[in-house]
This record gives C-alpha cells, structure tokens and sequence, in this order.
C-alpha cells in the first residue's frame, strides 16, 4: 500500500521505532519521539544496504520517490547508490561548499543529536521555501546585510511578518557556524537589528504567546471546570472562530460529521463581514462536536452551548473566566487565539491568502477583493488536520515549542 501525505501527517509516534512502506524498499521510519525519516532497503553485491533520503516534511513524498527511482537507475548500472550520494557530497565540498545552502545542511547536521527531528526538518523547509531561491548558491563570505534584507522583505511583503523575524534567526545560526569554521568573518543578520518589522500587537485581544501554547495545550486536557466550557475552549482553538460565532453555533450548521469532508457551514447573518463562511472540520473538531451532541442537555436545545442558567447559548464571558482560572489572566484572551494561530500558520508555511480566509478576514484591497474569492478549501482542510495533529502532538511533549531562544540556546 503507497503512503500519502494524509497517512504520514497522522502517523503518530509509538513506543518503538516502526515503518510505513512505500514499495520499491522505501519506507518512512516513525521514530519514538515522533521523527520521521525516509530509508530505502536495497542489495548491492549480494549484501543489504540501506539509504538515508532525508527527514519528511522538508524532503517530501515525491522528493523521496524521486530519490528511490534515482537509486533503481544506478542499480541498474550496477553502481552502489550509497556510493553515488556519498561522491555527490564530496563534490559538493569541493566545489561550493562554502555556499549559504550548504553551510545551512552542514549546520542542521550537526545539530540532530540536539535539536528535535521537527525543528530540523521546519529549519529546512523554512529555508528552502524563502532563503534558499535568492542566496542559497551564494558564497557565504559574499553575502551581505543588504541582499539577506532583500530576501527577508519579500517575506515580510507577503504578510508574514513573524516569519521574516525568524527567518533573520535562522540566517544567524547559520552565519555563526559559518564564522567558527572559518567559511565567514562576520554575521549580516546581526546588523538587521531593528530593520524589520515588528510583528502586529492587538490592544484589545491579547494574543498567546507561541511558547506558551504547549502549556496551554496539556492544561487543557486536565481542565476540571464545566465540560462544555473546556470544549469550547478546545474547538475555538481547532477552528479560529471568533467567539460570537462559538458561542451561538448551531446544530443545524455542522454537516458531514460522519461522512468525507465534515464541516462548519456559519450563516452570514452570524458573520463579522456578512458573508457565509465554511470551516473545514478536522477529525479531533468532529470529535469535539460529537462529545457535545452527548453531553445532558443537548438534546433540548438548537445550540452546541446551551446556557445552563437561562434561554439561549454559552455567555460572553465564560470561555474567559475560565482562561483566569487556568492562570491567563491578563496574558491571553480567547479572540487572541486568532492571532495565535495566524502566526503559527505563517510560521508553518501555509500561504497566506489560505490562512487568511481562514479567518474569514476582509480583503483590504479593493481590486483584488474583487477578483479574489477563492475558498482555497482543499488547502485549508489539509491545513486544519495539519494544525490539529500539531496540537495533539505539543500535548504529548511530542514537537518543540516555537520559540526561537528555546532551541538556539
């Protein structure tokens, strides 16, 4: 059975190490604490031999098939595949091996024994997707704070500014390494203190800190107080619904529950922008919704969260009187969650235009509002499973915490 992205992105880490085959020799080794690494099994002169083709997600399932049907060609030949890569590295040394992209493989290298599979492989992609296209095959000496600040803003260009500022981090680590091994004299990224922009601030919603959300996570799962609340809590963080529209969903919106493609269909009479908006369910939202259709009291009423004192759904106040309880108090409301998560997902890499609508945000932009109404919902599913596994795996100490100074120090 061939894998897919939606098999490996579910694949969950287990007591031991196991594999998940591809055919051909190819498989993804699952490791204890989550890592997922790409192997292929082959025989050369008479003996088992087995080839490293990269860390999943930043060398994906076509890369790594790809790299499979490169091996069957020099098997072919009768040439040994783990010969060809380790002569391909070789030449890569020789030739440009002082350039940024290979100086950044060099670096991630030798932090694995340190750093989590999920950092490194994030690190990379991060990289390949925005630094890697402008000065990637740059002589790392060559490169200087001007051409890595024309990088960074094509970034910041696009609305992802939290990215842009991590991007610099990244670079940093990497001019750094550059410097002890004698491939650099000084560090570009540390002169662009200050050149970029400050990620937004809101004044009225505050927004959870990223290194906060692992935490936040597994406090969650242990949360004593009323269960609906807890669940609320749980699926406005699964879906990025503004609290109004949480607060009085109803039965009647939810669709497919049981079938392909659940999801959350919000009238536009209960919409910010009086616009119907559709929110893609991944499997744990299903869960949330089902567990609720359980609870007592949910077959008298048209609502998820019925209030249990009066007529009518959950008050406004009750998500967040129990984010106080839970020790948030003036650090996080429950409408940060939005920003949270729309940090997190740039971070992630998910485009933003898909992120955004998302949302449900407004475009600013008169002209492209007018051509631009894409639901982008195939996206945003795979988005919303991908950030839903990503939760589950923080509450089970399975990803490091996304802030920078937790893992660079």
């Amino acid at each position: 059975m061939q894998l897919t992205d939606t098999r490996i992105r579910s694949a969950k880490p287990k007591a031991k190490a196991y594999k998940l085959s591809d055919g051909g020799g190819m498989y993804l080794l699952v490791s204890r604490d989550g890592g997922r690494y790409w192997r292929l099994d082959y025989r050369f002169a008479g003996k088992r031999r087995t080839l490293a083709l990269g860390i999943y997600p930043a060398v994906t399932l076509s890369d790594a098939r790809n790299l499979r049907e490169a091996a069957r060609v020099s098997l072919a030949k009768d040439v040994d595949p783990g010969t060809v890569k380790k002569a391909a590295k070789r030449a890569v040394k020789l030739a440009g091996g002082n350039t940024f992209d290979v100086v950044a493989h060099e670096w991630i290298t030798t932090q694995q024994n340190r750093l989590s599979p999920a950092y490194c492989a994030l690190f990379l992609a991060r990289l390949k997707a925005d630094i890697f296209p402008h000065i990637g095959s740059r002589p790392i000496a060559a490169i200087d704070a001007p051409e890595l600040l024309d990088a960074l803003r094509k970034v910041e260009n696009r609305g992802a500014i939290e990215t842009a500022r991590r991007l610099r981090q990244y670079c940093g680590q990497v001019f750094r390494y550059a410097i002890v091994t004698g491939r650099a004299k000084s560090d570009p990224s540390a002169d662009l203190k200050g050149a970029l922009k400050s990620p937004f601030k809101s004044r009225g919603h505050k927004a959870m800190p990223l290194d906060e959300v692992a935490n936040f996570v597994k406090s969650l799962e242990v949360y004593e107080g009323d269960p609906r609340t807890r669940l609320a809590l749980r699926l406005v963080v699964l879906t990025f619904a503004r609290t109004s529209e949480l607060r009085a969903a109803r039965w009647s919106e939810f669709e497919n529950l049981e079938g392909i493609g659940p999801i959350w269909r919000i009238p536009a009479e209960r919409m910010k922008m009086k616009r119907e908006h559709l929110v893609p369910l991944a499997p744990q939202a299903v869960a949330i919704v089902q567990e609720l259709r359980s609870l007592s009291g949910s077959e008298n009423s048209p609502f998820l969260f019925p209030s249990p004192s009066r007529e009518g759904y959950m008050s406004n106040n009750t998500m967040l009187f129990a984010l106080y309880r839970m020790g948030y108090h003036g650090r996080a409301t429950v409408h940060g969650f939005r920003a949270m998560a729309s940090t997190a997902l740039n971070e992630m890499g998910f485009r933003p235009d898909v992120v955004e609508r998302q949302l449900a945000h407004e475009e600013q932009n008169a002209v492209r509002a007018a051509y631009n109404r894409a639901e982008y919902l195939g996206e945003r599913r795979a988005m919303m499973i991908h950030w839903a596994d990503y939760l589950d795996a923080l509450a089970s100490g399975n990803v490091l915490k996304f802030k920078a100074k937790s893992i660079s120090q």
